[in-house]
Parts: structure tokens; C-alpha cells; sequence
């Protein structure tokens, strides 16, 4: 079985040793007494000085807000007002385009009438110095040219552009080629038809 004879080591420590640490403690405990109060002094400062930051910190964005939005009106106002003066002018260009494009379409559909009533003038001429069959083909093309004019005269240019968007979806080819006509025409009248 085991031993239960106690040896020195193992007995009871003396009471001594517990006064001697109370003592230890007690001198020690005074100046962690005046470490206390020193931090808690320090503690309150710095305490103090975070709440000061926060507040200044607070002013500052306040008066950041204050300016931004001060900036974001005065900017917004300025956006606005360019807004609306691209409106005034969109609707200014609008009312001009339209007015160009039914002026173009008056000339065009004038000058098809006027180049209808020449051929057609101009078939009993055809008539006498080329035949009669050719003069007969010279009124049909002014009779047809003329209703064309009468036709474009009588549409609006909704109806005008529907009817062109529908005649480019049946015929590409035929759409190109008028465009190309077209543009070459309109570069020659343009340049002079000088050849210098």
C-alpha cells in the first residue's frame, strides 16, 4: 500500500509565508493605487479628447453635406436648365426640318408637274418628227409623270415615308441604285458640272 508518513516537504506551510505576501501585497497595492488614479486620469483625457474628434468629426460632415448639396443643386439647376434649352432647341429644329421637308415636297411634286406638262406640250412635235408611236409614249410619260406629281401632293410626309420604307422592303436593289442616281445627280449639281 502507499506511504502516508508525511516528510518535511510535503507538510503544511506556515502561516508566515501568507503574512509576508500580504505584506508584499499591501506595499505594492499602494502605488498600483496611484497608477489607478493616474489611469484613470489618462482615461477620462483621452476619453475626452476621442469625444472632441467625434464632434469635430460631426461638424465636418455636417458642413460637407451642407456643401455638397449646396453644389448638387446648383449643378443639378445648371443640368436642368441645359436640358431644357436642348428641348427648346430639338423642338425649334423639329418645326424646321418639317417645314424644309413640306417645302421640298411642294418643288418636287411642282417640278414633276412642270416636266409632265413640257413632255406632254412637246408629243405633237415628237409626233411629226418622230411618229405618232413615240409621241404616244412621250404623252403617256407625262400623263403618268403628272399623276405622280398629283400623288405626291396629296400625302403627307408620314404617308411619304411609310410609302418609301415599304417600296426599299420590296425592292433593295432597285431602292440603291435610285440613291446612288440620285447622289450622283446631286453631287453634279453641286460641284458646278465644271470640269476644270
Amino acid at each position: 500500500m502507499a506511504d502516508t508518513t508525511m516528510t518535511p516537504a510535503d507538510a503544511p506551510k506556515k502561516r508566515t509565508t501568507a503574512r509576508k505576501a500580504d505584506t508584499v501585497t499591501a506595499a505594492a497595492a499602494a502605488p498600483v493605487a496611484t497608477d489607478a488614479a493616474a489611469d484613470t486620469s489618462a482615461k477620462g483625457r483621452f476619453s475626452k479628447a476621442i469625444e472632441e474628434a467625434k464632434a469635430g468629426a460631426e461638424a465636418l460632415r455636417g458642413e460637407a453635406m451642407e456643401k455638397g448639396a449646396a453644389y448638387k443643386a446648383k449643378v443639378g439647376g445648371t443640368a436642368t436648365d441645359w436640358m431644357e434649352e436642348a428641348k427648346v432647341y430639338a423642338g425649334q429644329a423639329k418645326e424646321k426640318g418639317a417645314a424644309l421637308a413640306v417645302e421640298g415636297k411642294t418643288r418636287a411634286s411642282d417640278a414633276l408637274s412642270t416636266l409632265g406638262k413640257t413632255i406632254s406640250d412637246n408629243a405633237a412635235t415628237i409626233d411629226e418628227k418622230l411618229g405618232v408611236q413615240y409621241g404616244d409614249y412621250a404623252r403617256t410619260a407625262a400623263r403618268s409623270i403628272q399623276e405622280t406629281a398629283a400623288k405626291l401632293e396629296a400625302k403627307d410626309l408620314n404617308e411619304l415615308g411609310d410609302d418609301v420604307k415599304e417600296f426599299v422592303r420590296k425592292s433593295p436593289g432597285v431602292a440603291i441604285g435610285i440613291a446612288a442616281v440620285a447622289g450622283f445627280a446631286i453631287a453634279r449639281m453641286l460641284s458646278g458640272g465644271s470640269d476644270d
